[in-house]
């Protein structure tokens, strides 16, 4: 068991501002998520799409929004402890004790939830059940990676439109296989999709991969129709996220449905527990990251003050540290 100021749960923007933020207050932080790279949905979901409601921002994309806060971060070198979950909650000495899944504990000061909707789990593809080799993705964390690529992308959502408008460019080709005639996906975003040279398998499932160490083909079977096998080098299942709270909900918690309920000083009902982010609650909750970014920074200082009764509430401007 290792000794350990704060505990963020959550590496998404919110806790990557509060790993600053706690490393600014000369606190030692672990991050802990179980996606294994930083970022949380934004990574997840959409790295390459244009975020417009960041302050100072006018424009900035998913992927450099998180890449910045790791830097901002990272000046103060935070512990990241990725692909791993926070299971059990304890206590020792009236502090927290986190106990991991890969087996270890923390004892901390406080922790931080910053967890977003909660712990993402992709949807399998059904055709994958059998296929253990390397090619099969769920997101995209480098675009780079899949330069000169045959991609298959499988979704209508849009996650799906985004990864084929971003990998267009970059892939060899892109091919897009939905299941329905319809896609969930913005119409604006499909019309983009379809003005370029991807093809769009709908009606359609994947319904076996190719390889042995990484995938070199897919089956296509189409409704009423025949079945295609296809050269593919990667497949990216953009089918969605699950999220759910997990073990955080055997916590004892108090909750008001996916959400964890806090006070003005982002406390939980939890001795050293607060949370910020999309996953609180409170009366006129309003979920942003520039909130969470907020409500991040009210946490980090009330949870100093109680891992340290004599430190100030307020610190003073970062602009006055020099």
């Amino acid at each position: 068991m290792r000794e350990i100021d704060v505990a963020i749960i959550g590496a998404g923007p919110t806790g990557l501002f509060a790993a600053y933020y706690a490393g600014f207050r000369g606190l030692s932080v672990a991050v802990l998520d179980a996606l294994p790279e930083p970022g949380g949905q934004v990574t997840a979901m959409y790295p390459e799409k244009a975020i417009f409601d960041v302050a100072g921002f006018p424009n900035i994309k998913g992927r450099d929004l998180v890449a910045n806060l790791v830097a901002q971060a990272d000046q103060f070198t935070p512990e990241y402890i990725l692909g791993v979950r926070a299971e059990e909650l304890s206590y020792l000495d009236d502090r927290p004790v986190l106990a991991l899944s890969r087996g270890d504990k923390l004892h901390c000061g406080a922790v931080l939830i910053t967890a977003g909707l909660g712990s993402f789990s992709p949807r399998p593809l059904p055709a994958a059940d059998a296929f253990d080799g390397d090619g099969l993705v769920y997101f995209v964390p480098r675009l780079a990676e899949l330069a000169g690529q045959d991609v298959l992308i499988v979704g209508g959502g849009d996650s799906a439109f985004d990864w084929a408008l971003a990998l267009e460019p970059l892939a060899r080709s892109v091919t897009i296989v939905h299941r329905r005639e319809k896609f969930r996906a913005h119409a604006s975003t499909v019309a983009r999709v379809q003005q370029l040279p991807v093809r769009i398998v709908v009606n359609a499932e994947v319904t076996k991969l190719h390889g042995t160490e990484r995938v070199t083909g897919a089956d296509i079977s189409v409704k009423g129709g025949g079945t295609e096998t296809v050269p593919v080098d990667t497949v990216v299942a953009a089918l969605g996220f699950t999220a759910d709270l997990g073990p955080l909900a055997e916590w004892g918690l108090e909750l008001d449905k996916r959400h964890i309920r806090v006070d003005s000083t982002m406390a939980t009902n939890l001795p050293r527990v607060f949370a910020a982010g999309d996953i609180t609650e409170y009366a006129g909750k309003v979920r942003l990251i520039a909130t969470g970014f907020g409500e991040a920074a009210t946490a980090v200082n009330n949870a100093a003050v109680v891992i340290d009764p004599a430190a100030h509430l307020f610190p003073g401007h970062s602009s006055d540290a020099g």
